[in-house]
């Protein structure tokens, strides 16, 4: 496979790989627990739970593509691009861009 070489080529690529509703939900529930801990740990001052946090993303999402997708997660190739498109298609579907009943 050749090398993504922009953010916006990666993205198209990324919603491509992200097209079974039950992988799209998991990713949301996983990003929406990351940003729920996130708040908890620092208003309880409880910053152990900050370890939490890798895994509630990746858990979620990677059960999504093994079990679901049936793909290898891009966060393997492409990592800093993998999370900051976690956290754009989290945005998209809360702005009502996305639907988790169709794809994309």
């Amino acid at each position: 496979m050749q090398r993504i070489k922009t953010y916006q080529e990666f993205y198209r690529f990324y919603l491509t790989e992200h097209s079974n509703t039950i992988c799209r939900k998991l990713h949301f529930l996983g990003t929406a627990l990351v940003f729920v801990v996130l708040l908890l740990a620092f208003i309880l001052q409880a910053y152990y739970l900050l370890w939490f946090l890798p895994l509630l993303g990746y858990g979620f999402a990677w059960v999504g593509h093994f079990f679901y997708e049936k793909n290898k997660p891009a966060t393997f190739r492409y990592p800093l691009w993998s999370l900051f498109s976690d956290f754009k298609m989290f945005l998209d579907i809360l702005k009502g861009g996305f639907r988790f009943d169709r794809n994309f």
